[in-house]
């Protein structure tokens, strides 16, 4: 049985025959929005590179983390280098789902009801303080994220292609808050966190040394939101095959059957789960998936999707610890 450092170590391996038609990948332009980002958000390149992989896989990020390490500068930034559309929901508990989807108002010059657009209607939408939201307002704003598209007064909108929502919370905020069930945690492809800036960077902006590439507003597309959806629909095309999809099922099977964990990965995760190796994969520059892209999602992809044996909400550091000890024990195809 191989471990994970050694996986790591060895050259990347095909889990399947790499399609002779596979898709166009096209790493140099995908680093490149990685550098752009990095510009202003520093040292956070494996950061980076998971919302990439989010909105590749047409999924949605949770960050849990403390608040002021960067959380919105980089939604922001992100948005900028793929050319895309940006807008940040405060959430509060008196916030309504029509504050965040939209509604008709009264035009005064014409008087007829016209529809305005609330936030929603984005490609990167940042939710901030997810948990701060009534349950009401959660599941309006998990629907929308589920379904792409909302509806308003019986009439269905689609929203923006691509659309990413970033939501954030803070985990260790524990009065006036809404914790989001399992259920609505499953909705989310990727749960990370940013962390604190590392000391050199930190000591950079107390001096004054961040320089002029700091400001958002200086990043250049490196996308188009018309490339972005041809990138996602690329993911489609990189090869898993049986030996990679069985493997992948090990992993959630294991998660199931662990004598630590009262619910494992759903069917929901193991689908978000492949399409999100397949996403590394083409940011990687591959067409095909390897072990590294199983191991290096597991805990982002399936830690918050686990609820631990006699507890009702999973502990974040024991749950990603159970995740990583299981993917150690699940055999590597060879």
């Amino acid at each position: 049985m191989a471990s994970l450092s050694m996986i790591q170590r060895e050259p990347p391996r095909n889990l399947s025959k790499a399609p002779e038609n596979g898709p166009e990948v096209r790493p140099l332009v995908l680093e490149a929005v990685v550098r752009r980002i990095s510009q202003v958000v520093r040292d956070k390149d494996d950061v980076i590179r998971l919302m990439l992989i989010g909105v590749l896989a047409r999924g949605h990020l949770l960050l849990e983390d403390v608040p002021g390490v960067g959380k919105t500068t980089l939604a922001r930034a992100l948005a900028r280098a793929l050319g895309g559309s940006f807008s940040r929901v405060q959430l509060t508990s008196d916030l309504l789902p029509a504050d965040i989807l939209g509604g008709h108002v009264l035009d005064k010059k014409s008087g007829e009801l016209v529809l305005r657009r609330g936030p929603i209607f984005a490609n990167i939408v940042l939710a901030d303080e997810l948990n701060r939201a009534t349950p009401r307002t959660q599941s309006g704003l998990l629907e929308a994220m589920a379904e792409r598209s909302v509806s308003i007064e019986g009439v269905t909108h689609a929203l923006p292609e691509p659309f990413l929502v970033i939501a954030t919370q803070n985990p260790s905020e524990h009065h006036g808050v809404y914790p989001l069930p399992e259920s609505q945690l499953d909705r989310f492809l990727v749960r990370t966190s940013v962390g604190y800036p590392g000391e050199d960077v930190e000591r950079s902006l107390l001096v004054g040394r961040s320089g002029p590439t700091n400001d958002v507003d200086s990043i250049e597309p490196a996308l188009t939101p018309e490339h972005v959806s041809k990138l996602c629909t690329s993911v489609d095309e990189v090869a898993l095959g049986d030996e990679g999809a069985a493997y992948l099922q090990a992993i959630v099977r294991a998660t199931r059957e662990s004598r630590a964990l009262e619910i494992g990965v759903s069917t929901r995760g193991l689908l978000s789960y492949a399409r999100a190796v397949r996403a590394r994969a083409l940011i990687s520059g591959r067409t095909f998936v390897t072990p590294d892209d199983v191991h290096a999602l597991a805990v982002p992809v399936c830690a918050h999707r686990v609820v631990l044996k006699g507890s009702r909400r999973a502990d974040r550091v024991e749950a990603e610890a159970v995740i990583r000890e299981l993917v150690t024990r699940v055999p590597v195809p060879v």
